[in-house]
């Protein structure tokens, strides 16, 4: 299989550069802060929620008790980048930057599933659903997919990952050197393919990224819980960035 290889779409089936920007337009380097949001997903409300923010330095979201007799799938916590330290940054279509964090997941016990990493929105055109990039602790995933492109980096590029184990997430949205906008994603240094839009086209305006915590509902363990602390959190501006092979 050619590692290096495009990834196209097409306006009729992902119209993320038809999403209108909201707010006032700021570019990547005025994100200086980040903000949490608990529960956007709230299945198991009589859960225990702990949430602690020290961006850049760290990011823990922790839940405890998440289990309820009938009903209710998951709760998630989600925190955002954000330049005004109240909402999340919009980004534009031609907000080429480059994300990463270290993220730890831990569980009192790994299934039902929690999961961790990246959450990046897409104002609901796609029918792939929002871009994510996680690890989790049932099936041992460190997988991207949605938006344009899919890639599991586990267990070929990077062992299985398990609970207690700190990984280094990052994600990129760059002009390519054919001047195609593209993305690109990496797992404690290696890299995943270019997935490349077609020409004209991106990511849009007025989506956000994210980092969040997932943990499902277990009616039969009162104590159910999980923490996943984020650290290291860095976002910078980039325009081109050198293109890598997955497993080199």
């Amino acid at each position: 299989m050619k590692l290096l290889q495009r990834y196209s779409w097409t306006a009729a089936h992902i119209g993320l550069c038809l999403a209108a920007a909201s707010g006032a337009y700021a570019q990547v380097s005025s994100i200086n802060s980040a903000v949490i949001t608990p529960r956007v997903i709230d299945d198991i409300p009589g859960a225990t929620g702990t949430y602690v923010n020290k961006y850049p330095g760290f990011i823990s979201l922790s839940e405890a008790g998440v289990s309820q007799a009938s009903g209710g799938f998951a709760d998630r916590d989600v925190w955002f980048f954000s330049n005004d330290r109240a909402s999340a940054y919009q980004f534009q279509n031609n907000d080429y930057f480059s994300a990463s964090f270290s993220v730890t997941l831990t569980a009192t016990a790994d299934s039902p599933r929690k999961e961790a990493g990246f959450l990046f929105s897409n104002n609901g055109y796609s029918p792939f659903g929002d871009l994510q990039f996680i690890v989790d602790s049932d099936g041992h995933e460190v997988v991207q997919f949605g938006g344009i492109s899919f890639w599991a980096f586990a267990p070929t590029y990077v062992p299985p990952y398990f609970t207690g184990t700190t990984i280094r997430l990052g994600m990129m949205y760059f002009q390519a050197k054919d001047g195609n906008n593209a993305m690109q994603f990496s797992a404690n240094g290696i890299f995943s393919p270019v997935f490349e839009f077609d020409p004209g086209f991106g990511i849009g305006n007025g989506n956000t990224l994210a980092g969040y915590f997932q943990i499902v509902n277990d009616p039969a363990a009162s104590h159910n819980g999980g923490t996943a602390l984020f650290q290291g959190i860095n976002i910078i501006s980039v325009k081109r960035f050198q293109q890598s092979n997955a497993g080199q």
